[in-house]
């Protein structure tokens, strides 16, 4: 899901390519989960932007906006795989492009748009809005410019750290969390306390931080509650200044090793040989390195520090046949299963084998329940 450095990336060209221009030509897909959910709809959003002067964009934490020279003015979300595309750019990061094929490259409007612009003059400027999932939105909001931060939903989110250095402060985060009483990591992804931190930034301010992400969030020291403030700032403020782009991540960065989860030919450990583990943490899985962030107070009772098998773990663990196990594997604990059981033969169950099934008999419908 793009957060608060692919939103800031995302601004970044659209102030540098659509700020200023007149919208020559719009279009929209009538889409009832990203226009319809936002109270819109994909007609209304072709009306309202065409003929419009584009004044300015910005963005608080995951929301981000387009104003134009009047009223109703564009705030959008990406949800989980939203996201802008501006023909003959890559405003996405390099990865994305090299897993496209070539003709995806060079098809424009790119796939799964929901809304398209072209504004007037040379050079024509072609901006879409994708997303396959359809869990963005996109809404128009009726007020002046300058006061949409002050509307709904962006006045029910919580400071951004980057661009609110005067509200996000640490008296502001002591505060908030000595009033919860919520795994750490929780409080982190709560947009109505911070804006913008999603899954890997927490992952990476709570390692920078050295701290636990199942300890609750009034258990922590001032000290701890200090380092954890500067380590938000520090990985905010440095994944914005390189727009997001992870090829330029600082090379100590947890993000550079966590997306394996153990799995062939990636990478389970850090560079100095410690074990990285994944947990659920606020439904969402949390990485984080067990030797590294150690508990200093309460934590979430079920919660466990059990790093991640590499394969040579595996294969100890396999040869042993335990009965009854509960492991990790590639990131997704297993439930505790006993050992297969023989099914009981025809003659102990004192069944007739002569009889029909039920389930054969005319007029009676097959159970659906193992395949629903």
């Amino acid at each position: 899901m793009p957060e608060i450095a692919e939103v800031a990336r995302i601004v970044h060209f659209l102030r540098l390519h659509l700020v200023g221009r007149k919208i020559a030509s719009a279009s929209a897909i009538d889409d009832s989960n990203v226009f319809g959910k936002a109270g819109t709809t994909g007609e209304a959003v072709k009306a309202a932007l065409e003929g419009k002067q584009v004044v300015s964009a910005g963005n608080q934490g995951k929301y981000f906006w387009i104003t134009f020279d009047k009223p109703p003015h564009l705030v959008m979300h990406f949800g989980m795989t939203g996201w802008v595309h501006i023909k003959g750019q890559q405003t996405a990061y390099t990865n994305y492009y090299k897993r496209m094929k070539p003709d995806e490259l060079e098809q424009w409007p790119p796939k799964f748009w929901k809304f398209q612009i072209k504004t007037e003059g040379k050079p024509e400027v072609e901006v879409a809005f994708t997303d396959a999932r359809r869990f963005g939105r996109v809404r128009l909001l009726d007020c002046p410019g300058a006061d949409i931060r002050n509307h709904t939903p962006l006045k029910e989110n919580g400071p951004d750290p980057v661009i609110d250095a005067c509200r996000f402060t640490e008296e502001y985060l002591r505060g908030r969390m000595r009033a919860r009483h919520v795994p750490v990591k929780a409080l982190l992804l709560d947009q109505a306390m911070i804006s913008g931190i999603g899954n890997w930034v927490a992952d990476e301010t709570l390692y920078q931080a050295a701290l636990h992400p199942e300890q609750y969030s009034d258990s922590f020291s001032d000290a701890e509650i200090k380092r954890l403030y500067e380590c938000i700032k520090y990985v905010c403020q440095t994944a914005v200044d390189r727009l997001g782009d992870s090829d330029q991540f600082p090379e100590h960065w947890l993000f550079n090793h966590r997306w394996g989860k153990g799995g062939k030919g990636s990478s389970s450990k850090l560079p100095n040989g410690e074990k990285l583990a994944f947990i659920t943490v606020g439904g969402r899985t949390s990485c984080y390195a067990p030797r590294v962030q150690r508990k200093t107070g309460q934590v979430v009772p079920e919660a466990k520090a059990e790093p991640i098998k590499d394969e040579s773990d595996v294969e100890a663990l396999s040869a042993k046949k335990p009965r009854k196990h509960k492991l990790e594997m590639n990131g997704v604990e297993s439930r505790e299963l006993p050992t297969k059981r023989k099914k009981p033969s025809i003659k102990k169950m004192g069944k007739d084998p002569t009889k029909p099934k039920l389930d054969s008999l005319p007029g009676r419908r097959r159970s659906t329940r193992l395949q629903n």
